[in-house]
């Protein structure tokens, strides 16, 4: 089995089984951009197919073609544009973990209808929850993480295998082991779904054997098991050691003729435990880290850079130049209001003067502002002798900013922090009436348990995400924390908690503001705003008219 310890070398014999076998769909390749990544991009130059290059917002049209509307008018004709879809190719997709999923349902549906193409997608996320979607994932054969590769690999050649004549040999390839059930049955124990890598699996195996020049032998099953089902395992499969090993029969006795007999290769089958072990060999060393991780963050999140989609229509917004298509709408009005000025010119030029003349150039399309429901969250130190003071100014700047949030569509959520835990008092709401009920009565004193605040309020703003909402923390307090997240009172834990959850705000890009309500400015609260990536106010004193003004100001209202 070949040494896998070189990504640069894994990289280029997955291009290589992709470039005799385009069945076996392509190639995920995660690597920051960078001289190592481009040895590996060079190489996509042997790929049977031309080479399209895509990027995450490509439109609809552009894939898969359309009416020429410039050509159209100036023809006096209809003109179809042919897409990039229209003929078999290489798709090399750019920033392919910011792929909307959208436009990773139409390139897997069109790979499911086996149109020719292959996909090689690059993976530049910097986080392990920026990834490729799995949806393409599933359907090309191979991934490979360039993290290890160094800048001295790519200074030595790679072997450069004649294809041409691989790919005249993969026919003549045939599949004499019992592999679809043992590639099924190695799926099932590391925990693949799907058919997919059972089949990718013995493709490869086909391609390495073609790619070798000799028959299908176990080390080629071995090596395409490794590089099919290792990337894609969910568990390792457990192994009973206390299982003695059957001794081999002993051969027939010989018959005496002095011929040797050649095994009869439909009868053979390759161990389990070897193709186990080679699965396992590429196993991620960290594999039950990243598993417990991807459940933790479940389906939240698309990656860096993914576009929040307002719940709401918005309000018109003028109308810009553009080429219809992709959902756009054009402005009727707009267009026919710069076409207007021009239309004896044309006139005069054209040859059939009646009717309107109508030019690329004047198309207008419409746009509007998508806004989702902003909802603030705002996390009051219900602690010690000022809490009273604080829970009324609080309860005083809801109902202001509520008594606005008709016209801003704003919710409103409140929580207190006091003693050793915190408590959602009020869920997010836009009822004057029913905020004005349940603050009636607030309680107060104890200990100041900082972090145990932000974490309800982070959990409350990841909730209010899911909903299509746009959450903002807004923290008041006067900094004192002195209660841990497992309840002691440790002044130092404390602030260490805090940070840390600050740290998750910032990393999940949820807005944030911080209230220093004490007599004098603390400045381990700047330093938490700082952390969190919030905005740092300093309001002693402040009464309910002085904190909503400043909760509208900085929010930009």
């Amino acid at each position: 089995m070949p040494d896998f310890a070189s990504p640069l070398f894994h990289a280029a014999l997955a291009l290589d089984l992709v470039a005799i076998d385009p069945g076996l769909g392509g190639l995920v390749l995660r690597a920051r951009s960078g001289f190592v990544r481009d040895a590996v991009v060079g190489r996509l130059s042997r790929l049977p197919l031309p080479l399209t290059r895509l990027h995450p917002q490509v439109s609809d049209e552009a894939l898969y073609g359309g009416l020429d509307l410039a050509a159209t008018l100036a023809a006096g004709t209809i003109v179809q544009e042919q897409g990039l879809l229209t003929t078999p190719s290489t798709l090399l997709l750019s920033m392919a973990e910011r792929c909307p999923p959208g436009l990773a349902a139409r390139l897997a549906g069109c790979m499911d209808r086996e149109a020719g193409h292959m996909l090689i997608a690059l993976d530049e996320g910097a986080e392990p929850d920026e990834a490729c979607s799995p949806t393409l994932a599933d359907r090309v054969a191979f991934r490979v993480d360039l993290e290890g590769a160094t800048l001295a690999e790519t200074r030595a050649p790679l072997d450069a295998p004649d294809l041409a004549e691989a790919r005249a040999r993969l026919a003549q390839t045939m599949v004499t082991l019992d592999l679809h059930r043992q590639t099924a049955e190695l799926a099932v124990a590391f925990g693949v779904d799907g058919l997919r890598a059972p089949m990718f699996a013995i493709r490869a195996a086909r391609a390495h054997a073609a790619l070798r020049d000799a028959p299908l032998a176990a080390a080629d099953v071995e090596v395409a098991c490794a590089m099919v089902l290792a990337h894609r395992a969910t568990r390792i499969p457990e192994r009973d050691e206390d299982t003695e090993t059957e001794s081999p029969e002993p051969p027939p006795p010989d018959d005496g003729d002095g011929a040797e007999e050649t095994p009869d290769q439909d009868s053979l089958e390759i161990p389990q435990e070897l193709l186990l072990e080679a699965v396992s060999a590429l196993l991620p060393p960290d594999l039950l880290d990243q598993l417990q991780a991807r459940a933790l963050r479940g389906a939240r999140g698309s990656g860096a850079g993914a576009v929040q989609k307002g719940n709401r229509r918005g309000r018109p917004l003028p109308s810009r130049p553009g080429r219809p298509g992709n959902g756009a709408r054009v402005d009727l009005v707009g267009t026919l209001r710069t076409a207007a000025p021009w239309q004896r010119m044309r006139a005069e030029t054209a040859a059939v003067r009646d009717g309107l003349h109508i030019r690329a150039s004047d198309i207008r399309l419409k746009r509007y502002e998508d806004r989702s429901d902003r909802v603030l969250i705002f996390a009051v130190d219900a602690s010690g002798s000022a809490a009273l003071a604080r829970l009324a100014e609080a309860k005083g700047a809801i109902e202001l900013l509520l008594g606005e949030a008709y016209a801003r569509r704003d919710y409103v959520s409140l929580i207190a922090f006091r003693g050793t835990a915190s408590e959602v008092l009020l869920p997010p709401t836009r009822s004057l009436v029913q905020t004005k009920r349940r603050l009636a009565e607030l309680p107060g004193g104890g200990g100041t348990p900082l972090a145990a605040g932000l974490q309800t309020a982070m959990a409350e703003a990841e909730a209010a995400r899911r909903r299509g909402m746009s959450p903002t923390i807004c923290v008041l307090t006067d900094g004192r924390a002195n209660i841990a997240l497992d309840g002691s009172a440790d002044r130092k834990q404390a602030a260490a908690d805090a940070e840390k959850i600050a740290r998750i705000a910032r990393a999940s890009r949820i807005e944030g503001l911080v209230l220093d309500c004490g007599n004098r400015p603390e400045r381990s609260l700047a330093t938490l705003a700082d952390v969190m990536g919030a905005r740092y106010l300093a309001l002693p004193r402040a009464n309910a008219e002085r904190l909503s003004a400043a909760v509208s100001a900085a929010l930009g209202d």
